[in-house]
């Protein structure tokens, strides 16, 4: 996806996009070749992302924590001083709030295009994961 540019370059895939790839681990092991940093951002409590990126061995160079996506995507850019600050999401609020903090905005399925990602729809995975999952095993 690189396409000759450069490599200073903060990307953050907002959560829904990322479970919206067939393997975010490839994804983030391959964006890390063209990236300085790659991190997840969500409304979601934090706990939803850990748990999602622990099953999926992505390892994160930052993650939202407690904070919104807003609030996340503005401390990330100061704190990464790149050339670059690229958010990958799916929806026209990501969208706006890329805008509104300074950051491009790159839809998923443009991204998993250029680079080569497979996508897969996120509503088989979760009907999947309902049927095994049972909250009283520990």
């Amino acid at each position: 996806m690189d396409g000759g540019g450069s490599s200073d370059m903060t990307l953050a895939f907002e959560l829904d996009a990322l479970k919206s790839l067939a393997d975010p681990n490839t994804v983030f092991n391959d964006a890390r070749g063209w990236t300085e940093y790659v991190g997840v951002v969500s409304e979601k409590p934090t706990y939803v992302v850990t748990n999602f990126t622990r099953k999926h061995r992505v390892r994160q160079d930052f993650f939202s924590g407690p904070r919104g996506v807003t609030e996340s995507l503005e401390n990330v850019k100061r704190q990464f001083d790149t050339d670059r600050h690229v958010f990958v999401g799916t929806t026209d609020e990501d969208r706006a709030v890329a805008e509104e903090t300074g950051w491009e905005f790159l839809p998923l399925a443009q991204a998993a295009e250029a680079a080569g990602w497979t996508l897969t729809d996120p509503e088989e995975e979760s009907e999947h994961f309902d049927e095994d999952t049972r909250d009283d095993w520990p």
